[in-house]
């Protein structure tokens, strides 16, 4: 489904340099089983327990001291909006859609920050920690996730089961029903495990999704 014009102008606004208050609304997402494309603003969804993949100007207490990344229970926070942007220097542009076996990174749409991992312990699990770092001109190899898609499909649409897998560390991007107390009281833990498992399976979810370029 096409974008209106107004979809496509607070998309375009809050992209390219927004005030930190804007806010996108769930009525702006497409229909079920459109294409997503690099540029797309999206919320992923954590399939088992339904939360948002989230992020926040909230350090953590511990480990890399970097920009806490949760997994939050209402669909209607704007923390939860996340840019899809292609690697640095590739031909990839907006509007190309995505295959399995894509890396890609995702930029916190209102921090500015990617999502990242490393090695660091995450605070309740000691997994592998995954943080918010950089901003539009700091990325680096931590902010690199594989796409991959399950079942059949081989391009990345709404509604899709999917893993991302980091590519420094090798490990999905998981969360779990283990709640922050403290520095997100509620929000569940994000982190990264080096095993598929029920609990790395996510869902594109809320968005505004950006129509399909017919220039390949």
């Amino acid at each position: 489904m096409a974008l209106s014009c107004f979809a496509l102008s607070v998309f375009i606004f809050l992209s390219f340099g927004s005030d930190s208050t804007s806010h996108l609304s769930a009525s702006a997402a497409a229909s079920e089983g459109v294409e997503i494309t690099y540029g797309t603003v999206l919320k992923l969804m954590h399939e088992k327990t339904k939360f948002r993949l989230h992020s926040h100007e909230v350090p953590y207490g511990s480990g890399s001291g970097q920009q806490s990344v949760t997994s939050f229970p209402n669909v209607d926070d704007s923390n939860s909006y996340w840019i899809v942007r292609p690697l640095p220097g590739t031909s990839a542009k907006q509007g190309d859609t995505i295959k399995s076996g894509t890396i890609i990174r995702l930029q916190h749409m209102r921090t500015r920050r990617w999502l990242h991992s490393h090695l660091h312990a995450s605070p309740i699990s000691g997994n592998l920690e995954v943080s918010g770092f950089g901003g539009d001109t700091e990325s680096d190899t931590g902010d690199y996730w594989r796409l991959l898609i399950e079942g059949s499909g081989k391009t990345w649409k709404q509604d899709q089961r999917i893993r991302l897998q980091h590519v420094d560390t090798g490990g999905y991007l998981n969360s779990h029903d283990k709640k922050y107390t403290r520095i997100a009281g509620g929000q569940q833990e994000v982190c990264g495990v080096r095993d598929k498992r029920a609990d790395n399976v996510w869902l594109a979810a809320e968005g505004v999704y950006l129509p399909v370029s017919e220039s390949k």
